[in-house]
């Protein structure tokens, strides 16, 4: 009897179900306190799940079991197996113990697939992918997917790392790209690594990237998993350059949400073109009522007020001016440095008032 035909039972594939164990048959390191580790039904079953869902994992460590969750690195599409990539941090209990003494052969319980963290499978859409980190793994698990179904595939994919030699999944996602070339990647690292040449992004992911990386980032679908103040930061950019939010989706990196009525509801600042706002430039005794999409520098020039500027983007810093009063929207591609905002600067280029503001020009 084939492999296949041992799967079927009474007609229908046989579904691992979370009663029955996984075993390991296989851990990759990816980087360092990092590794990609795969599992097999030992009955032999196939694995049914949507790409970016989690698993709730069962860890014998010293001292009594602990239960850790993990996002889904591989993909829907190879049923027989079923992986997460993992990294250890300071401090980690469970990861620590799957890195050191997790080996193939192994058996450990766990629960799930769950998660509402997904993408449409047959849906025909473009999509923007942006990671940060051991977030990067449900993008590993859409892409992988996308690829796999090979048709229309259109995907922008972002992860942002502290150094080259901590991106993780890079050699598999630079083999789907060379293979189809509509997956185009961006990695995006804070520092090189010693003595080995990085030719590609460095800093800080900021607004001014994402329109220069996927220039038709209004059209495309984001999903966004990282660090909560990095997805802070990815939706401030986002709102700031016009995107619909409605078409943003993120996951929380810490503690996944398994339905929807669990789903945080983001209290963001978002500038309404409706709303009436105002600017007193107290130095030069002007008052001017705008709409608080407006900039503090397009008032300011429309006044007649003269504010030194130079990108418009916030990198330069030129624009630099000194907010008495009020509430700003302000996302800058770092031209502030956060003492200067603690003391009450803004980037009149890039800060949007929200009703009235007093700045001193």
């Amino acid at each position: 009897m084939s492999e296949a035909s041992e799967l079927i039972v009474s007609g229908e594939a046989l579904i691992w179900q979370d009663s029955e164990e996984l075993e390991c048959c296989s851990v990759v390191p990816e980087a360092a306190d990092v590794a990609t580790i795969s599992f097999v039904s030992p009955g032999g079953a196939l694995f049914k799940y949507e790409p970016g869902q989690f698993l709730t994992l069962e860890l014998p460590v010293p001292g009594g079991n602990v239960w850790r969750t993990y996002t889904i690195s591989s993909s829907p599409s190879r049923p027989l197996t079923i992986s997460v990539t993992v990294k250890a941090q300071a401090g980690s209990l469970g990861t620590r113990w799957m890195l050191d003494h997790l080996k193939p052969g192994m058996r450990i319980r766990a629960s799930g697939p769950l998660g509402i963290f997904t993408m449409p499978r047959r849906e025909k859409k473009k999509y923007l992918f942006i990671s940060a980190g051991s977030g990067v793994t449900p993008s590993l698990s859409m892409t992988s997917y996308l690829f796999d179904r090979g048709t229309d595939i259109d995907v922008v994919f972002v992860n942002c790392a502290k150094s080259p030699s901590e991106i993780i999944g890079r050699q598999q996602l630079e083999q789907m790209a060379a293979r189809v070339p509509s997956i185009k990647l961006y990695f995006i690292v804070e520092q090189d690594d010693p003595y080995r040449v990085w030719t590609g992004l460095r800093g800080r992911l900021n607004q001014l990237m994402i329109g220069l990386i996927a220039s038709d980032y209004l059209e495309r679908e984001v999903y966004c998993c990282g660090p909560e103040p990095f997805m802070d930061a990815v939706r401030e950019m986002l709102i700031s350059l016009g995107y619909d939010m409605g078409r943003y989706h993120q996951e929380s990196f810490g503690t996944p949400v398994e339905t929807q009525a669990d789903a945080i509801v983001h209290d963001d600042l978002v500038p309404d073109a409706r709303a009436e706002a105002s600017i007193a430039f107290t130095r030069s005794q002007v008052s001017k009522a705008c709409h608080e999409t407006d900039t503090i520098l397009a008032v300011a020039r429309a006044s007649g007020i003269v504010i030194p500027f130079g990108c418009t983007f916030g990198v330069c810093g030129t624009c630099k001016v000194r907010k008495l009063s009020g509430q700003v929207q302000m996302v800058h591609s770092g031209g502030i440095s956060e003492e200067d905002i603690e003391n009450g600067y803004v980037l009149a280029c890039c800060s949007r008032p929200i009703g009235g503001v007093a700045i001193d020009v």
